[in-house]
């Protein structure tokens, strides 16, 4: 599976998340991985421990989003946004792995295709832009 894929699959667990309780995350997991074949071992532990890792830390990622979305606190944005953003700024922030500009076009491209309107894809890449 590609990085892009993973992070897809990232992308549409933390969406689930304020759907539901929060504890539920773990369980929410397995369910959605009930839907898939052929997701080898490795793949599933990374989408699985990234998406934690994303919830676990959603406070502080929601007040980096939140110092630089003027006028457009988290609360106030889409919830397919607020989950792409989420990602990229963890992406940004704490994944060495993964060069700032490939978080932001991977959040970009995401949007493109999950965002509410044709707006979001721009919003995702300024909010983000601004925490470079």
């Amino acid at each position: 599976m590609t990085r892009s894929e993973m992070r897809e699959h990232v992308f549409k667990l933390i969406f689930r998340v304020p759907f539901h309780d929060k504890n539920e995350l773990r369980e929410q997991i397995d369910y959605y991985f009930d839907d898939l074949i052929d997701v080898n071992e490795k793949d599933y532990e990374y989408i699985k421990n990234k998406a934690l890792l994303v919830c676990e830390l959603s406070d502080e990622l929601d007040e980096k989003i939140n110092s630089v979305s003027e006028g457009w606190p988290v609360d106030r944005i889409g919830k397919a946004e607020l989950a792409i953003m989420r990602l990229a700024v963890y992406e940004m922030l704490y994944d060495d792995d993964i060069p700032v500009n490939v978080a932001i076009n991977e959040a970009v491209e995401l949007a493109k295709s999950y965002g509410s309107d044709d707006n979001a894809a721009s919003f995702v890449n300024g909010v983000l832009a601004k925490l470079v």
